[in-house]
């Protein structure tokens, strides 16, 4: 029998269809993204819902599908906003530009651009493709492929980035990006010398994806200001910011729960499972993020975090336990810091492997790192592997980088 809520959580769902039968067993299993579709939106349906809708208190919404087949989704206008707002209102290292008033500049994929528009279309007396949220937050990407970013564009970003701070009195402004697309950025204003054209932000977040430790690095070398890593999703909100002090993730549960769960037994990995009243027309109980963690020692301790390490769908079996995306990054950062994209292509016909790779420089490792992260990755897959330096690898459809090429 799997962990009952508490009596309050399911005093607060126990009229909701797809629940009823649960509260009345006692009996509330993982909550899967599959079941949350079925027969939606009848399955979450009772007439508190309907009348939120009727009165625009809910709305219908879609998911962004960056790591999964979009979802339809219920939930307050601006849920997802109003919840970073209130973390970066107070994260101790942020909070500060959120006080100074700052702008929210956005660098991430495409498809959230593209959202942004789509939303601001559809209002009363908007144009278009604004790619201004609210009146705080600004989304600058228009393309799908960072590395596809030229001159033009990328003095374009700066610009308004620039037209915003010369706005603010102080000239700060808070700079939300994916790790990726601002390490794009760096690279391209070094290589065109428009650093003069590139004010530095009040304050940083990383998010939408898995930061590589070498990428995370060369932004801390780049702008000297409060650089956090904050975890999240469409659904939930946001759940946990990094902490720089201390090297763990600072919770943020309000009207949260979290289990942990290994992905197999004895496994260091841990599924994330949350139980969530943060949505009130959506509650969701024991649903499983599709998102994995390591703890400090191994447990299934929530208290315990330190790293979330990839999604669950992208893990890789070996004869040593599943691999995640965290797992092949640390091999690849403690064998050179000049590694940018790594992908891991695994071999149809055989059990060999291909690291490809670029460089922050261009340049390919040289024989003895080569030789190093060939041993390293071996080790942790038990694959022979070879590696393969390019000077481009190409963005996944939903503008974001895969980690692990499987055979198709």
């Amino acid at each position: 029998m799997s962990p009952l809520p508490s009596p309050h959580v399911v005093d607060r769902v126990r009229d909701i269809p797809i629940y009823r039968a649960s509260a009345a067993r006692g009996d509330f299993p993982i909550l899967e993204k599959t079941e949350i579709a079925r027969g939606f939106p009848d399955n979450w349906m009772t007439p508190d819902l309907a009348a939120a809708l009727e009165s625009g208190q809910a709305e219908f919404v879609l998911s962004t599908g960056t790591n999964h087949a979009r979802m339809q989704l219920i939930r307050p206008p601006y849920f997802l906003l109003r919840s970073y707002y209130r973390l970066w209102s107070e994260h101790p290292d942020l909070r500060a530009t959120w006080e100074a008033g700052a702008k929210r500049i956005s660098l991430t994929t495409v498809l959230a651009t593209e959202h942004v528009a789509r939303v601001n279309a559809g209002k009363p007396g908007a144009t278009p493709g604004e790619r201004w949220l609210d009146d705080r937050t600004l989304y600058l990407n228009n393309t799908l492929d960072p590395a596809d970013w030229d001159r033009t564009e990328v003095r374009r970003m700066l610009a308004e980035i620039r037209e915003i701070s010369d706005a603010h009195p102080t000239g700060t402004y808070h700079l939300d990006c994916s790790g990726y697309h601002l390490a794009h950025l760096v690279q391209k204003v070094d290589d065109w010398g428009l650093w003069d054209e590139f004010p530095q932000p009040g304050s940083i977040v990383h998010a939408y994806e898995y930061t590589p430790l070498n990428v995370r690095a060369l932004l801390h070398r780049h702008f000297d200001c409060p650089v956090v890593d904050l975890f999240g999703s469409t659904e939930l909100g946001y759940l946990y910011s990094s902490d720089p002090r201390t090297g763990r993730y600072r919770p943020h549960l309000d009207d949260m729960s979290i289990e942990l769960i290994p992905v197999t037994p004895g496994s260091g990995i841990h599924c994330l499972i949350v139980t969530s009243l943060r949505n009130p027309f959506m509650p969701l109980v024991r649903y499983r993020s599709g998102d994995c963690v390591r703890t400090t020692d191994g447990s299934a301790d929530p208290e315990r975090i330190a790293a979330f390490c990839g999604r669950e769908k992208e893990l890789l079996d070996t004869p040593g336990g599943p691999v995640a995306q965290a797992d092949l990054d640390a091999r690849v950062h403690d064998a050179t810091d000049r590694v940018f994209l790594a992908q891991l292509r695994l071999s149809e016909a055989s059990d060999d492997a291909i690291l490809r790779y670029t460089t922050f420089d261009r340049a390919p490792l040289d024989a003895g790192q080569t030789a190093r992260l060939e041993e390293s990755v071996g080790e942790l897959t038990g694959r022979l592997c070879t590696l393969e330096h390019h000077t481009d690898l190409p963005i996944g459809r939903s503008g974001k980088y895969v980690w692990l090429a499987r055979p198709s």
